[in-house]
């Protein structure tokens, strides 16, 4: 089992920064992907970034360039830094940690509770 618990969000102006953070614990030895996702009212879960335990990122088209995922190994911590916010990045944003086997299947996932970023003037 893993457990995840985020961080770090709130209200800010647009133009302004959030650095989310999650913290993990448990068996986290054998994860090897871990992700940001968001859910806005009325709309789906979308993947915002990903990163993988060999360090390969991804960040969606509309947050390159001002969102960066990463990782701190040594805190078992995934960080999410959000610069330049815009309104529509307004949303309930989820941590998620995954172990796929050698064939790309899925084995387990894990999801944080949670925390609401809210972005307007």
């Amino acid at each position: 089992q893993v457990q995840l618990v985020e961080s770090g969000g709130g209200f800010v102006q647009p133009g302004g920064s959030l650095r989310l953070s999650c913290a993990a614990s448990g068996n986290i030895f054998s994860i090897n992907e871990m992700g940001w996702y968001r859910q806005a009212p009325g709309k789906e879960r979308e993947l915002v970034a990903s990163i993988t335990s060999g360090g390969s990122t991804y960040h969606k088209d509309s947050v390159t360039g001002r969102f960066s995922i990463s990782r701190d190994n040594a805190r078992n911590t995934l960080n999410l830094q959000m610069n330049s916010l815009k309104p529509e990045d307004t949303a309930v944003y989820y941590c998620r940690f995954a172990r796929y086997n050698e064939y790309d299947v899925k084995q387990a996932e894990y999801w944080g509770q949670g925390t609401q970023v809210t972005v307007s003037s």
